[in-house]
């Protein structure tokens, strides 16, 4: 993938220096708060790999986003293919992020998701961009409706991938944003 830079990011592939960040994140207990696993050094690599791999291939996917005066790496934000949820239509995208807590409430996610919006709108020519997160994790609903995403009572899903043992965690809220919706907002913003 070609990087994406805004103002204060850089959107790019994965690279062995983010290995140690990419680890730390899987693994934090603010961070995967809501997730039902913790990854281990090797599964974290593996995931890693997985993502680098999936983005050289599509041009999009989780990416590293990393702070482009300091080069420093402090998470992810990206688009991705929801082929994991069976009951979605095929070719739907998601918009999703993990960053490190200690880059919490800069803004860092809204504004490499704005820039995504962006690339999934103009340049794969996406209709629709949705994305989902447990009832309970206000963090990332507040950003999705700071991104003008809409929230779809309709839709929302007790995710399969959650096991039983974790009941708090298996219904998550889904929420949308239209290319349509999207380019108003940002007519309306400028």
């Amino acid at each position: 993938m070609k990087p994406i830079r805004t103002e204060r990011l850089i959107l790019r592939n994965w690279e062995e220096r983010d290995r140690d960040l990419f680890h730390r994140i899987n693994s934090d207990e603010r961070v995967m708060e809501f997730f039902p696993f913790r990854r281990d050094r090797a599964t974290a690599d593996a995931k890693m790999d997985e993502f680098r791999a999936w983005i050289a291939e599509d041009g999009y996917g989780f990416a590293a986003a990393e702070i482009a005066e300091t080069r420093e790496c402090i998470g992810f934000v990206g688009l991705f293919d929801t082929d994991h949820l069976p009951f979605l239509p095929a070719g739907t995208v998601e918009i999703g992020w993990r960053l490190a807590p200690e880059f919490w409430g800069h803004g860092y996610v809204t504004e490499a998701a704005e820039a995504w919006l962006a690339h999934g709108f103009e340049t794969l020519g996406l209709e629709e961009i949705v994305s989902f997160a447990v009832r309970n994790n206000r963090r990332s609903t507040a950003v999705m409706e700071r991104l003008g995403m809409t929230a779809d009572p309709a839709s929302d899903f007790d995710h399969p991938g959650i096991p039983d043992s974790h009941p708090a965690l298996k219904r998550h809220v889904f929420y949308r944003l239209s290319r349509k919706d999207w380019q108003t907002r940002r007519r309306a913003v400028r």
